[in-house]
Formats: C-alpha cells, sequence, structure tokens
C-alpha cells in the first residue's frame, strides 16, 4: 500500500492564485470582449535588460562549441555570478558576505520553501499576517502547523498581526519561537521596517536563539534613506538571519529563473542534545543534493545586471514600476480610499470601501471595472478587508485602470 504525506491534504483546496485564474477564466470566458487590466499576480512586464539579453546570446554562442561548452556546472552557482552579488550587493554596502555563503538558485519561492528539509519538525514557527502564503503552506506541507481552525489559522503558527493598527510593524512574539518568517519591503502590504524596528527583530532572535528567514526579493525598490537593504546592515544579523534574493522582480527574471540565498557561517542550529551545527552546511548538502543548479547561459544574464549598463538598465525598469505604483497609490487616495504602500514597493495595499470583504470588492473590480486585483484575504485572516494591487503592469494599463478606479462607488 502506498502511503502518502497526509500533511498535503490539510491543505486547502487550491492556492490562492489558482482561484484567482479560475474567476478570471469564467468571466473572460462569458465576457469575450472585455478589456481585463490585470494588476493582481505579481508578474512582470517589461523585457529583460539588453544587457541580460546580449549576455545570453553569448553564452548561447558559448554552447555551440566545444572549447566553451558547459556541462553540469556548480551548483551553488558559477564564481563569475556569485562574485558578483559579493561584490555588489554586499561589499558595496560595506557588508562582509563572503562566496562561500551565497547560493544561487531558481527563485526565492523555492528557497523560501525548501529551507524547511533543513529544519526539525518541533520548531515553534512565526509568521507575519498577512503573509505570502508560500511561506504557511510549506510549513503546512512539512508537518510544522498542526491543524486548520475555523478561524482559517494554523495551531502550531504564531500569528502576528501586521495592520493599520499597529502601522503595519508587527509586535515581538509574546512567547518564545524558533523560526520567524519576515519580508520587507514587505509583500502583500508594500510596507517597511526601518534599520531601528530591524533591529528590534534581530536582538529578539540573538537574546532567543531564534532563526529570522528574511525574504528581501524587493530590495531593489527601495527609495528610503532609513530602511535597510539587506538584514545584514543590523549587527549581529549574520549569526541569526538567513536572507533570500532575487532577479525575479529586479530585473524581469520571472521567466528564466535566477536567485540567490545567503546563510552565513557564523549561523548555527542546534541537535536535542544541544550541539551546535553549521546552518551553511546543511544548506550546502541539501542544495548540492536536490538540486542541479542554474543553467550557464542565466547565470550570465544575472551576471550582466551588474555591468554598468545593466545597473542602469535595471535601475530605469525599477523606476518604471515605482512610477505605476505612485499612479495606483495617488489615483486610490484621490478616491478616498486607505492606501499603503507603493513607495518602497511595487505593491499597493488598499483598504476595501463599503465594509466590503476582500473577496467581494476583487469580484466587484473584475465585474465592474474589469480590474484584477488579489483578495487580501488571501494572505491571511487579517488581510481581510483589503485587496492588493501591483504595479507591474504597463504604464498604459495602469493610467487606464486608475481611470477605471475612479468610477467605484
Amino acid at each position: 500500500m502506498i502511503l502518502i504525506n497526509e500533511n498535503y491534504t490539510k491543505l486547502p483546496g487550491s492556492y490562492l492564485f489558482s482561484d484567482i485564474a479560475r474567476k478570471v477564466s469564467e468571466f473572460k470566458a462569458a465576457n469575450p470582449t472585455a478589456n481585463i487590466i490585470r494588476l493582481g499576480i505579481g508578474d512582470v512586464t517589461k523585457p529583460l535588460p539588453q544587457a541580460s539579453i546580449d549576455a545570453m546570446h553569448k553564452a548561447v554562442d558559448e554552447m555551440a562549441n566545444a572549447e566553451t561548452f558547459r556541462g553540469y556546472g556548480p551548483e551553488q552557482g558559477y564564481d563569475f555570478l556569485v562574485n558578483a552579488i559579493v561584490e555588489n550587493d554586499y561589499k558595496a554596502r560595506g557588508l562582509d558576505i563572503s562566496a562561500d555563503e551565497v547560493f544561487v538558485s531558481d527563485g526565492s519561492k523555492s528557497d523560501t520553501g525548501n529551507i524547511g528539509d533543513i529544519l526539525g519538525l518541533d520548531n515553534i514557527v512565526a509568521i507575519t499576517d498577512p503573509v505570502y502564503p508560500v511561506y504557511v503552506d510549506t510549513n503546512v506541507m512539512a508537518g510544522h502547523a498542526g491543524e486548520l481552525g475555523s478561524d482559517n489559522m494554523w495551531s502550531k503558527i504564531i500569528y502576528l498581526p501586521s495592520t493599520s493598527e499597529n502601522d503595519f510593524v508587527p509586535e515581538l512574539p509574546k512567547n518564545k519561537v524558533d523560526i520567524i518568517y519576515l519580508c520587507y519591503p514587505n509583500n502583500p502590504t508594500g510596507t517597511t521596517l526601518t534599520k531601528d524596528q530591524l533591529k528590534v527583530w534581530v536582538d529578539y532572535a540573538i537574546n532567543n536563539k531564534s532563526l529570522i528567514l528574511f525574504d528581501s526579493a524587493y530590495e531593489a525598490f527601495i527609495t528610503e534613506e532609513d530602511v535597510p537593504h539587506s538584514i545584514y546592515e543590523i549587527d549581529g544579523a549574520e549569526s541569526v538571519a538567513i536572507e533570500f534574493r532575487s532577479f525575479s522582480k529586479t530585473a524581469g527574471f520571472t521567466g528564466t529563473r535566477c536567485a540567490y540565498t545567503v546563510v552565513p557561517k557564523k549561523l548555527v542550529g542546534y541537535t536535542k542534545q544541544g550541539e551546535a551545527v553549521s546552518l551553511n552546511k546543511l544548506w550546502n548538502r541539501r542544495h548540492t543534493t536536490k538540486f542541479n543548479g542554474v543553467p550557464y547561459i542565466i547565470q550570465r544574464a544575472a551576471e550582466a545586471c551588474y555591468s554598468p549598463e545593466g545597473k542602469q538598465q535595471v535601475r530605469d525598469t525599477i523606476n518604471y514600476y515605482l512610477n505605476n505604483a505612485k499612479i495606483i497609490r495617488e489615483g486610490l487616495a484621490v478616491q478616498g480610499l486607505k492606501v499603503y504602500g507603493g513607495v518602497n514597493s511595487p505593491y499597493i495595499w488598499v483598504k476595501t470601501p463599503n465594509n466590503m470583504t476582500s473577496w467581494q470588492f476583487f469580484d466587484y473590480l473584475l465585474h465592474e471595472l474589469n480590474i484584477v486585483g488579489t483578495p487580501g484575504v488571501g494572505f491571511g485572516p487579517n488581510g481581510e478587508g483589503y485587496l492588493r494591487l501591483t504595479a507591474f503592469g504597463t504604464l498604459e494599463n495602469t493610467e487606464e485602470a486608475v481611470e477605471r478606479l475612479k468610477k467605484i462607488k
């Protein structure tokens, strides 16, 4: 008899974005002439930087020549990309991250989910709420979450409300936790923590021997001075934090897949007997066993993002999306809606009008204005009464969407 991992059966019926896709498909089938503007899922619309395209073409030519052909590469990433990451993302900010602490992968989504492989089942996990669904769902799959209650909260997960009432700055856990998921700039709320606010979490982790899993996928969108680009800007973080970064939203790699995770060598976990074990070594073992590496041509494309022309092209794209975010944020505010985010982030978090639920507002926008957003409740119980919009559309669609949003009653 084939036994299954029964934790999977505890998950709700489908993934949030699958539900959205189904609703949009049904509406489109019934209204084939509708001009739907999609501001829901966080996919990008601008092409890859030209520097990356040129690098990929060159790398493809190399693969056609026996003398420059590449077969299996190092699972952790080629030196040329890892060194570019270290020099530009860390040493340029005065941060002492070494090449053997960087692991190139196919996405932060994968890594934030897979990191649980090296962590024990008895850890108490805390998440901010609302939160990126992958953090919760992968803990359910691994058996960390317990049972789902009638309040849509998992019995073994500690929820840390991040709401307008606390200015989207979650309070520290009342009881000791072992693993803390933080994402800043935040998905879905688009809000941030200052260096002093993030230091509170690092100090907590140091004092409690906790691990912070810090998702920094939207770091490139930071515009304000006091917002840290890396958790390692906080003293002591290298002993308590793993950082996840991605080229997806930064440089348009959503379809080409490249990211990286930093696991400092100072970071340790513990056996049940209290013996300290290097998490860097554990992740290296997991990474080299279960992952075969990002393709050579993709890594060359990612490396090109750090060239002078690549940096400018990436910055131009980021500014394009930030301008979209400003248009949406200001357009909604003029309507009298409460709006958050969109300053250091491509996400705009809007309070639903007229006491609508998240899904009611989603349906209203889809059916009446032909705009697709993401219901806030899909990100957790404290997301109820909100909707997430993204700035990743075209400028033309963004401007058209804001014109339609003026019709909200």
